[in-house]
């Protein structure tokens, strides 16, 4: 039963981990996709480019 418990734990533990990992991506790229906004209304070429490479490299 003790390796059974602690495969169970190690495998919540990923789980917990792969649900934070989405959370920070998700709330990063809606970041992104706000500074992209601001850099095409300010007409910042330079902002936009390297935002725009940071989303791609992230998907």
């Amino acid at each position: 039963m003790d390796k059974m418990k602690v495969t169970y734990e190690a495998m919540l533990s990923l789980t917990a981990e792969m649900v934070l990992d989405e959370a920070l991506r998700k709330y990063r790229t809606e970041q992104i996709y706000q500074e992209i906004d601001k850099a095409l209304a300010t007409g910042d070429r330079i902002s936009f480019r390297l935002l725009t490479d940071e989303l791609k490299s992230m998907n």
